[in-house]
């Protein structure tokens, strides 16, 4: 599929809320790319209190959406419908992408065909507490992250796969969703990394995972074909099994990661526990890393 040499080659849509202490670090791994117009990039800042969209305009080249419901979902459509490039790149706003890992991606993606990608990636974990680390240690080795993985701050989708539905459903887990409409051999992982910065206190990364819990369960009741209408059997239900197995499999291996699967085995449950409890749909989001 080829590019008007005159038209960027991607779009990357960033939605921030409240970003003002990442979205600079953010937007600079792309200021070169975005001037020179290679790159069409949209943030879509929504319902910011803090001067995220001030921060955002500072840079040449960059479209900024100024929206004010602080609604992740509602931003990223907002931003696909003004968006015009393909393939369609989604960054969150504390995520620094290497230019090389972008590179991949857009290459993986210039096709005719369904697919999603997203570069390797890593938890920074250096300056969080013990249980954080080692809820991580155990939460690389899940399928969920081994399984080619596309979400969890950057994915990218070709034109073909963006074209399986018309808007993001109004969710808590996007990133979920994304990776879910994809079948394995759909899905790319390219060269390069991304960093991902973990929840540094027990505290916030149980408030992380009962986001993620809501999500989750809320994908699960949804009816696929009413977001999905191509023809395929996409499956949205939870993975519990398979991630039970994974963790008996993890520890049969490596003994030594016993204290570590304690640690995740507790915190998914009590946030799972705590998604039930409550249904409020507010950004249960990290603040310790910000």
């Amino acid at each position: 599929m080829s590019t008007p040499l005159d038209a960027p080659r991607a779009s990357v849509i960033i939605p921030a809320h409240d970003e003002g202490g990442v979205i600079d670090r953010c937007l600079e791994a792309l200021d070169e790319d975005a001037r020179a117009g290679r790159l069409e990039v949209i943030v879509a800042a929504n319902g910011c209190t803090d001067d995220t969209v001030e921060r955002a305009r500072r840079h040449t080249g960059v479209q900024v959406l100024d929206l004010p419901a602080p609604s992740k979902v509602q931003a990223i459509n907002a931003a696909d419908a003004v968006a015009t490039a393909f393939p369609r790149i989604y960054l969150d706003a504390d995520i620094v992408l290497d230019a090389d890992a972008l590179d991949a991606m857009v290459h993986v993606l210039d096709t005719d065909l369904p697919r999603a990608a997203a570069p390797q990636v890593r938890f920074a974990t250096a300056r969080a507490t013990w249980p954080v680390r080692a809820f991580y240690d155990v939460f690389a080795e899940l399928p969920y992250v081994q399984d080619k993985l596309v979400g969890l701050g950057v994915y990218g989708m070709s034109r073909a796969g963006r074209s399986r539905f018309v808007e993001f459903p109004d969710l808590l887990g996007d990133d979920l969703f994304a990776q879910r409409i994809f079948s394995l051999d759909e899905r790319i992982i390219v060269d390069g990394t991304f960093e991902v910065q973990v929840p540094r206190t027990l505290r916030q990364l149980v408030k992380v995972r009962t986001r993620v819990a809501r999500g989750n369960a809320q994908l699960a009741h949804e009816d696929p074909g009413a977001m999905v209408d191509d023809g395929r059997t996409t499956d949205f239900s939870t993975s519990t099994r398979s991630t039970s197995k994974a963790l008996v499999d993890l520890i049969v291996r490596r003994p030594t990661m016993i204290p570590s699967a304690l640690v995740y085995v507790l915190v998914t449950a009590y946030a799972r526990r705590e998604a039930r409890r409550t249904t409020t749909a507010a950004w249960e989001r990290d603040t310790s890393t910000r």
